[in-house]
């Protein structure tokens, strides 16, 4: 390439020496990413810009995966984040979560990749971890753009100065509709009520009743399809003109949710009754470090909090300055991460002892609903019995709007293709019975997969490419090498705990459930499905490389994993930008 003179550095050999030449040749960049070049200092300010928003991006990204109010997939498991479970919760991020978080900021810096090109860098043979991902995105977005859809059907009826989801007498209750806070002393609370604010999220919003099951869905839910159109349209000019505009976005998205947050637990801790929440948040049980589910449940919590094996850290990371202190992002960014679900913790609890004071009920017994539930029943009804209740609601269900747009903004940037194909799968979520779909989807398209496809990831990562290699880039990138910590959580630590996961999974699955449904055996088998079509793609793409390339079989087994040389700017050229 004339005028562009990029001395080649090999990483070194056996010998320990480092072989250098001075080809004309560039260093592959990431489109929107910093250029090794001799630009101006604005184009480098913009860098630094680019670079600051995709931080916030990646924090927002695992914001919503981490916080019980943004609705994440495994927001169910805030019910076992009392007391004794934070023991086992930071055993998981330090040994686990963490390691795997720094290991991908470090691969997608080093190597200017996404998920599925920097397989080539790395090991060939597993490039079909690369497509796991991208279908597991699909699933992603089924899941978090329904979510939306709900949360933007609450936001439009908050704007109102009673909220349809406080009265009885509405076109959609039933005679068991119960408005135990009226100011009527005749009514009392049984084991037939139902609150209005249930009654409004399953009849009026899900319309489930109009659904026996999964066996007979029902129609399309016009209103639920105007408001997936309207998230699909914010989505699509959110990205369309790729970093330029979504970055600008997660200033907002990432920002946002944190100021309602503060706002919601300083009202929270001003309810009745919100002490007896944050004793039942803090009081340790430890007879549960007994139970295998604890420890289960802490894995996969602090494991989606992080959020690693979605393509989306590697997409941030490949932004990133070559030097950037890729070592300080992932341990600023997880502690931040945990603290924001410590916090996250009180504004819960806090309404849900304001909400056993009122029903005079135990907290545990206002708890037992949880996911989606937690959000569009419990946490909903609280609000509306709250002075200023349309404020309240109003910030609320934006925030969560907030949380699943950023996610999904941060997905596409990697995987937009995904999500152009997810417009087609989102059509079982918006009919009468959709809601029993998306807990299918929720139970095993995502969770159970992505943690497969991960352990394959750090398998690759330390078994084939090598963790001397691999500390060998990340020594070039930040002028230190990983410690002996890292190094053994990459090698045995990590794939130990991916492992107890996943064999944990497969010997105790989920019993699914979704208010008074209980899912039959046939879609056990169907989520079993679902979840083995994401991960499938690694051993078919090694299969299909086996077939394909000639060559007897040691002589293609070497083929598939060698690894392309990455090649890396010079050190004079680094230099100097760094100096710039």
């Amino acid at each position: 390439v004339p005028g562009r003179a990029v001395e080649l550095e090999v990483p070194p050999e056996a010998s320990g020496h480092w072989w250098s030449s001075r080809p004309a040749w560039t260093h592959p960049v990431r489109p929107g990413a910093r250029k090794w070049t001799s630009s101006s200092r604005s184009s480098e300010k913009n860098g630094h810009v680019n670079t600051k928003m995709m931080k916030f991006g990646g924090l927002g990204f695992s914001l919503v995966f981490l916080n019980p109010p943004a609705c994440s997939f495994k927001c169910a498991q805030f019910r076992f984040f009392t007391g004794a479970f934070l023991l086992p919760y930071l055993l998981m991020a330090v040994f686990g979560g963490v390691p795997l978080f720094y290991m991908e900021l470090a691969l997608g810096q080093f190597h200017r990749s996404g998920c599925i090109s920097i397989w080539k860098h790395i090991c060939p043979i597993f490039k079909g971890i690369g497509f796991a991902i991208c279908i597991i995105a699909l699933y992603i977005a089924f899941y978090y753009n329904t979510i939306m859809a709900w949360a933007l059907y609450y936001l439009l009826s908050s704007f109102q100065p009673t909220l349809p989801w406080t009265t009885c007498n509405n076109a959609w209750n039933t005679p068991n509709c119960t408005h135990y806070l009226s100011t009527d002393l005749n009514v009392s609370w049984t084991n037939t009520s139902i609150s209005p604010a249930e009654e409004f999220y399953t009849r009026q919003v899900l319309q489930v009743h109009l659904s026996p099951g999964l066996h007979q869905l029902g129609a399309v839910s016009w209103q639920l399809a105007l408001c997936l159109l309207f998230i699909f349209t914010i989505v699509y000019f959110s990205i369309w003109k790729g970093v330029k505009t979504s970055g600008k976005v997660v200033w907002v998205t990432a920002t946002f949710p944190y100021l309602v947050l503060l706002i919601l637990l300083v009202r929270g801790a001003t309810l009745p009754g919100a002490w007896r929440g944050v004793v039942f948040y803090l009081q340790p049980d430890w007879d549960k470090l007994l139970s295998t589910t604890v420890w289960i449940d802490a894995a996969a919590q602090i494991f989606f909090s992080l959020g690693p094996g979605f393509g989306v850290l590697l997409a941030f990371a490949s932004y990133n300055p070559f030097h950037n202190n890729c070592y300080k992002d992932a341990l600023v960014t997880s502690s931040v991460n945990c603290l924001t679900s410590f916090v996250s913790g009180f504004v819960i609890f806090t309404v849900l002892g304001y909400m056993a004071e009122m029903r005079q009920q135990g907290v545990e017994t206002v708890a037992k609903d949880a996911g989606p539930s937690l959000l569009f029943i419990i946490y909903a009804e609280a609000i509306a019995n709250m002075p200023a209740a349309t404020f309240f609601a109003i910030i609320f269900f934006l925030m969560i709007i907030m949380l699943g747009l950023d996610s999904t903004v941060s997905l596409s940037l990697s995987l937009s293709l995904c999500f152009t194909l997810a417009n087609e799968l989102l059509l079982p979520s918006l009919i009468k019975g959709g809601a029993f779909v998306v807990k299918l989807f929720e139970e095993y398209a995502t969770g159970p997969a992505v943690i497969t496809v991960v352990f394959l990831e750090v398998i690759a990562v330390s078994w084939f490419y090598g963790t001397k290699r691999f500390c060998s880039d990340v020594q070039l990138m930040l002028g230190f090498s990983p410690g002996l910590f890292w190094r053994v959580c990459w090698v045995a630590i990590c794939p130990c705990f991916l492992l107890f996961i996943i064999g944990s999974f497969l010997a105790f699955p989920p019993e699914v459930k979704l208010f008074d449904y209980v899912y039959p055996f046939w879609t056990t088998v169907l989520g079993y499905c679902i979840g083995v079509s994401s991960f499938i793609c690694v051993p078919s793409y090694m299969v299909y490389h086996l077939l394909t390339t000639k060559g007897t079989f040691k002589q293609v087994s070497q083929i598939l994993s060698q690894k392309q040389q990455c090649l890396i700017p010079s050190v004079t050229l680094r230099k100097q930008a760094h100096m710039r």
